[in-house]
């Protein structure tokens, strides 16, 4: 990326938008410190996000999310639940409700090696959320699945964002920034173009 500088509000639902190879993804990369950047720096909350205390608050689903095959949907969340140092029954109460938030009660012991990519996106987004964090950030969150699934996905991070939440989302689909962005940010061949609040833009 060639010199990008976002300022993301607490709060915003804020969308990255560009086409594939643009750098929506290493732009996300470098916020979560998986990538040190050449020059400048990303911060999370006012911590640098290369420091590994600046991911505490930070809840993230990748496009393609990984997970170990032989577990279920349920026993998936309760690894990462106890990662964040949930215990007891604070953690079974809060994997119940993301298993409800994201529509997989009936489908918790089914083994993830068995999920559809759908079915995936959705465990995905229960563990990004697992941890209650205060920046959630989808990176491609709905590349690849059905519409409803996507309208899902949408109504999902609206009512997180009524909570104060801060999102960031990015996508290709100028559809879906338009529908749940309060700002979009343009990205192509590494630049930003432009970034407008979703109204104006549109």
């Amino acid at each position: 990326v060639d010199d990008v500088s976002l300022t993301i509000m607490p709060g915003e639902v804020y969308g990255l938008i560009g086409p594939n190879g643009s750098g929506k993804s290493t732009t996300m990369k470098a916020l979560l410190g998986l990538l040190r950047p050449t020059a400048g720096s990303c911060h999370v909350f006012g911590q640098n996000s290369l420091k590994t205390d600046s991911r505490q608050e930070i809840g993230f689903l990748p496009e393609n999310p990984y997970f170990y095959k032989h577990l279920s949907g349920e026993e998936t969340l309760r690894f990462y639940a106890k990662l964040c140092g949930m215990r007891g029954k604070a953690l079974n109460n809060h994997v119940d409700k993301m298993l409800e938030m994201v529509s997989l009660e009936d489908a918790r012991k089914r083994r993830v090696g068995g999920c559809s990519k759908g079915m995936l996106q959705r465990i995905g987004l229960a563990q990004a959320l697992i941890h209650e964090p205060r920046l959630i950030i989808l990176d491609e969150p709905t590349a690849g699945v059905d519409v409803e699934l996507r309208r899902d996905m949408w109504k999902i991070v609206e009512s997180l964002s009524k909570t104060g939440v801060t999102i960031i989302l990015t996508t290709h689909y100028i559809e879906e920034a338009e529908a749940i962005a309060d700002r979009i940010g343009v990205i192509n061949q590494g630049e930003i173009i432009i970034i407008e609040e979703t109204k104006e833009l549109l």
